[in-house]
């Protein structure tokens, strides 16, 4: 299985992640990805309270190679795939 490490930026800052974790897929980074950004902002309380820099900050998900496989803003967790309209094609 292929690793990969979770950075945050915020702002100028880069928080790396030095062990990572073996997933099978970039999708399931993803999905991992997703779940450690919501459970960041909750321990500051409700989503929309947590601070403004970490609302702004960036998960960045690297490869064993340290190529960017996906960038992840903090923001997107706050869009619930259910509030979005359906596509109309």
């Amino acid at each position: 299985m292929p690793r990969y490490f979770f950075h945050t930026r915020i702002g100028g800052d880069l928080i790396s992640d030095p062990q990572g974790a073996d997933l099978r897929d970039p999708d399931q980074a993803w999905e991992v990805a997703r779940v450690m950004i919501r459970q960041l902002l909750r321990e500051g309380g409700r989503p929309e309270a947590a601070p403004r820099d970490l609302i702004t900050a960036i998960l960045e998900v690297t490869d064993e190679a340290g190529e960017i496989v996906l960038e992840f803003p903090f923001s997107e967790v706050l869009i619930d795939p259910a509030d979005r309209p359906p596509t109309t094609h």
